[in-house]
């Protein structure tokens, strides 16, 4: 098992240069098209078998139940639209078996990683000492950050209270959620203008509440649902007032940082005591991979940083040792920050700007696309790279029917949501080569 076969490196390597070549990238067909219940019958047992009977199975039974992401027709959740030099770069990370657990084990890891998060931190306005890691996704940026403001609470003038509150808008993500629940803080939930929290609504419901038992509040830097930007400033400046940790989920919308055209909406973000911001969403980085940034990278270490017998060798004798496993709720890690980090230095950050500034025209484009349309009504203008859109007498199964036609007929991967409680037509942009031609077949389709 541990020695090199040319056979099957050229077997997976073919493959990869197939698939790295496909213009444009197929759909498929997920859940709507599962393999056949027997299809995997008897692959793993005790004997071997050989390698091109394997991929047989993976490349015709199993990847077309697997809708592409990197598709530009996939228009439903959040995309992921990896360049070619970060999934190529991926490759050598897990070729070389790269982990980025410590400075000990991955100095040149550890320094690459860092210099791609210095080029968000400094996008947001941060200090140039700002940083921190990069972890699996958005929910453990938020549930790592948001332990840290738990733990740090203490050094207020009001001290820490025993039972701690988050202040959240009831348009944030469902990991915040999930993260009070595991760090045992509740949340103390204020109500949105237009679906945007602001800070003087923030500062009302501190004043309504009465104590000191808030320690921090989560702004959204592009909701899910509809790419809405809070008032960062306005947010921003009554935690500093207050006294509390503020912490900007950007998972999805930061990436625009990186346009001219968008960098307004998050004034404030500076202000930012940690920060999420997702590459496999925006910055076309492979899953899995989220930038989580501090102000004060200290303060996480301090909540952070594990200690054990075998684990001192991390901490001891090293100079200047920056652990990437110091600043989130994990230990072992992949160097997940390197494909951003080599596709950057590849492309350059002008082309960034150039493909997201490309998909925000696309939406806005497509916005009008359906305003100047007789079947279908734009819900609100986008602020991001989200449209939201009615076909007026729908009801949530009819949506729900469209958009398994959609798939079938491979036209595109559009799932709806709920907005103010209805059901609406939800269209995600992210792929820089998904055109107006596409959106206006898709449309077409609600006639």
């Amino acid at each position: 098992m541990f020695r090199f076969d040319a056979d099957l490196a050229e077997l997976i390597f073919d493959y990869c240069r197939q698939r790295l070549a496909m213009d444009p990238v197929s759909l498929d067909f997920g859940g709507s098209a599962p393999p056949s219940p027997d299809v995997l019958d008897g692959l793993i047992g005790p004997r071997p078998n050989a390698p091109h009977t394997v991929l047989s199975v993976f490349e015709k039974e199993l990847a077309p139940a697997v809708v592409s992401a990197d598709s530009p027709r996939f228009l439903a959740f959040i995309p992921a639209v990896p360049t070619k030099a970060s999934l190529l770069f991926d490759m050598i990370v897990s070729c070389s078996s790269l982990q980025g657990t410590s400075w000990l084990e991955a100095a040149g890891a550890v320094m690459a990683e860092n210099q791609a998060l210095g080029v968000l931190s400094q996008l947001a306005g941060l200090p140039e000492s700002a940083g921190g890691c990069f972890v699996s996704g958005g929910s453990m940026g938020n549930l790592s950050a948001l332990l840290v403001a738990r733990d740090t609470a203490a050094a207020r003038p009001s001290g820490s209270p025993a039972r701690p509150r988050v202040a959240v808008s009831d348009e944030a993500h469902s990991s915040v959620a999930k993260a009070l629940h595991v760090i045992g803080a509740e949340p103390l939930i204020v109500p949105t203008t237009d679906h945007r929290l602001h800070g003087d609504a923030l500062e009302h419901a501190l004043s309504q509440a009465g104590d000191d038992s808030v320690v921090a509040v989560v702004a959204t830097a592009g909701t899910t649902n509809a790419g809405i930007v809070d008032d960062l400033a306005g947010v921003g400046a009554v935690a500093r007032r207050r006294h509390l940790w503020f912490h900007v989920d950007g998972a999805y919308g930061g990436a625009a940082l990186f346009a001219p055209s968008a960098r307004p909406r998050f004034d404030g973000i500076e202000q930012a005591d940690s920060l999420v911001i997702d590459p496999h969403k925006w910055l076309y980085a492979p899953f899995d991979c989220a930038a989580l940034i501090y102000r004060e990278p200290t303060l996480a270490r301090g909540v952070h940083s594990q200690h054990a017998e075998y684990l001192e060798a991390f901490h001891e004798g090293v100079v200047e040792p920056f652990n990437p496993s110091d600043y989130a709720f994990h230990l072992t890690r992949r160097a997940r920050g390197l494909p951003l980090w080599f596709s950057l230095a590849v492309y350059g950050t002008d082309a960034y700007r150039d493909a997201i500034e490309t998909v925000l025209a696309t939406a806005r484009s497509a916005a009008r696309l359906i305003d100047e349309s007789d079947h279908v009504e734009l819900v609100r203008e986008p602020e991001l790279s989200v449209v939201l859109f009615r076909r007026p007498g729908w009801s949530r199964p009819d949506y729900d029917a469209w958009s398994t036609e959609l798939l079938t007929r491979q036209l595109g991967f559009v799932v709806p949501t709920s907005w103010e409680g209805e059901p609406v037509g939800r269209l995600a942009f992210l792929h820089p080569n998904t055109t107006l031609d596409m959106v206006r077949e898709i449309l077409d389709t609600l006639a």
